[in-house]
């Protein structure tokens, strides 16, 4: 990838508002996902251009806009003014089909929408980054896996344990523990025997 501003790997994890383009819709998708599960937030997906307004004006969140070239260049402005005027906004991620140069030729992306997300764009096409996001996927797919394993235990420990408490149920009681040999008189309490 040629850099232009930010890495890709930043930014998965900082607040910038980002043009993701190339590859294919749901690669797309799950780039957004992830910067979503990076903030802990959830992740708002746009179609339509009547959802747009709704989405951007979330104080925080992730909202993708999956082809922005579908959406009319006014709705379009409204992403532009989002970015510029809004001083808490969502991390807005806007995907174009194809490459943005080619969006840009065709007149379905604006020219200033372009030029404001120019500092960081993804281009999934880059060699070797599609490979790089499906393995840093699957270890996070591997990941949420193992912490979904252990909250599952957990989960039916504390049932378990639960189940035990209930009034009715038959629970074991351990026998009482000897007492400890009496202690002879004469003989110090510190004394090895």
């Amino acid at each position: 990838m040629a850099l232009r501003g930010y890495r890709e790997e930043d930014l998965v994890s900082n607040r910038a508002s980002l043009l993701i383009h190339g590859g294919t819709e749901d690669e797309r998708r799950a780039w957004a996902e992830e910067a979503a599960r990076n903030f802990g937030v959830p992740l708002t997906e746009v179609r339509q251009a009547q959802e747009l307004a709704g989405a951007l004006r979330q104080p925080n969140g992730v909202v993708f806009i999956a082809d922005a070239g579908k959406l009319p260049l006014d709705a379009q402005g409204l992403i532009l003014r989002c970015l510029q005027m809004q001083e808490e906004r969502p991390k807005v991620v806007v995907g174009v089909s194809g490459t943005a140069m080619a969006a840009l030729t065709r007149g379905t992306l604006r020219e200033d929408l372009h030029y404001r997300l120019h500092q960081a764009q993804v281009d999934l096409q880059t060699d070797g980054l599609r490979d790089a996001l499906k393995r840093r996927w699957a270890q996070q797919a591997e990941a949420l896996a193992v912490r979904a394993a252990a909250l599952k235990a957990a989960e039916e420990k504390e049932r378990a344990a639960a189940a035990a408490r209930r009034p009715g149920s038959v629970t074991r009681i351990l026998p009482k523990r000897k007492a400890a040999a009496p202690v002879r008189k004469g003989t110090p309490r510190n004394a090895v025997r």
